[in-house]
Order: structure tokens, then sequence, then C-alpha cells
């Protein structure tokens, strides 16, 4: 999968004339388009029909050759793609993949790239922001040996409170965590 930069610059106008936000737009091998919109309330099907059919006619327009053109909602694990997503979204709960492993001495989570955190903040400017997580107890920091003890059912240690900053541009990509709740009682 691609993030095809030209494409961007199509459908983002064409989504927001629509009164939706462009999430994202990737260009996968043989052909397909896979176009996330999102707005406040949720997307329907109706929603992803009306930005599917002024796509196609755009794409006519200009040219660009697809074989397949799906349109959807970002879902419950949406992509931070964004310093903005970001923003939107302080306070909630992340997964976060860095382009580097992290290396800093005594750190509980020393060598991991892969964490779960809850966004403080957004903080610097536009051109290079820095986002501060707060890690979660117990899963950002979670080793091999406590996961073997939480399916033995054994209780694991809960982790310390750790709180990082972390340039945008060294985060590979960022995941909102669903927090499901089937029985109706938070």
């Amino acid at each position: 999968m691609a993030t095809d930069t030209r494409l961007q610059e199509i459908v983002e106008p064409a989504v927001e004339a629509l009164g939706f936000e462009l999430v994202d737009v990737e260009r996968f091998p043989r052909g397909k388009i896979f176009v996330t919109i999102d707005k406040e309330g949720g997307i329907t099907t109706d929603d992803c029909e009306a930005v599917t059919n002024q796509l196609v006619a755009l794409f006519a327009v200009e040219n660009v050759n697809y074989e397949r053109l799906e349109v959807a909602s970002p879902g419950v694990d949406r992509a931070l793609r964004r310093p903005s997503d970001f923003v939107k979204f302080v306070g909630e709960r992340v997964h976060f993949e860095l382009v580097a492993p992290l290396h800093i001495e005594g750190f509980p989570a020393n060598g991991r790239r892969r964490m779960d955190g809850k966004i403080l903040s957004v903080e610097g400017d536009e051109d290079n922001p820095t986002i501060k997580f707060q890690l979660i107890e117990g899963k950002a920091l979670i080793t091999p040996s406590e996961k073997a003890r939480a399916k033995s059912k054994k209780p694991a240690q809960e982790g310390p409170v750790v709180e990082l900053s972390i340039p945008f541009k060294d985060i590979q990509k960022a995941n909102l965590v669903p927090e499901l709740n089937f029985r109706g009682t938070k």
C-alpha cells in the first residue's frame, strides 16, 4: 500500500467539498484505491456512496487509472496520520510504532518500538510537533514473561506510570485503541 501525493491532492478538495474529512487515500497493487472519510457523528453507507459517486466522476476527468474504488469510515481503530489527528484525539488510547527502538537507560521499555499509551498533548510548532504520551500500565511495558504469566492467570506486576515526548517524525504509525463495551456498563 502506498500514499499517492497526486491522488491526495485530487481527492481531498472533492471530499471536503461534500462536507467530509479525508482521513487517508491509499493506492494498492492491482489498481485498488481505498479512501477513508470521517465526519462528526460518524459515516453512513449513504455518505460512502455519495463520495464514491463524486470520485468516480472526478477520476474520469483527471484520468486516474484504477480497477476498484472503496470508500469507508476509519473504524474504531482509526489510523492517526497527521499531527492534527493527534490533536483531535488528545486523551484517547493509542497504539504506536516508532521508526527506531527507544534506547533510554533505566527506561522500562528500553529497546521497544511498539507501545500503547494515552495522548496527553501535542506541543511545538506545526512543522515539527512533539506528541506527549502516558504509557499504559501493564500494556506498553509488558515483557514476554509477564505475558506468559497473564495467560496462566497469575497476576502480572503493573508497570510504572511513564510519560514520553516523541517527535512526530519518529512515529512510524499509530492508531486508536478501541475500548468496546458490549455489556452497556462502564
